[in-house]
């Protein structure tokens, strides 16, 4: 089979293209969880009940932090030490009856998970056709 050579130059672009695609599927899913964040936190806020404003104003996005598994998250948290007895419910002072919770964050994270998959997919359709045009 002398004078016969293959050319790699088709599978060298289609590695750049791979490995090109890797990168921007990584960038791809923090942005979706960031936004996903975002949209939970511009959910919860307006659901906090506001006496003071210390409770509203304590919601906080914590960093993008990637596991060894390759899953991705962010943690929303409220650093406002009665936070929870609002979320949940608390007994009152003299222990003779309930406040009930408000659950602004349970109630939120229900109404985005119910939004997710047209969200997600609206997002993924327009990444894969940017992707492989």
């Amino acid at each position: 089979m002398a004078g016969r050579g293959f050319d790699t130059c088709g599978l060298r672009k289609l590695h750049g293209n791979i490995r090109q695609a890797k990168q921007e599927n990584r960038r791809f899913i923090e942005d979706c969880v960031k936004e996903l964040a975002n949209r939970l936190l511009a959910k919860v806020i307006p659901r906090t009940p506001s006496d003071t404003g210390v409770l509203r104003q304590g919601w906080q996005l914590g960093p993008v932090v990637w596991d060894a598994d390759g899953s991705c998250s962010i943690e929303l948290l409220n650093a406002v030490d009665y936070a929870p007895y609002v979320e949940y419910g608390h007994r009152t002072a003299n222990h003779m009856g309930w406040v009930e919770g408000r659950f602004m964050l349970t109630f939120s994270a229900e109404e985005l998970q119910r939004e997710l998959p047209a969200l997600l997919e609206r997002k993924m359709k327009r990444h894969f056709e940017r992707l492989w045009r």
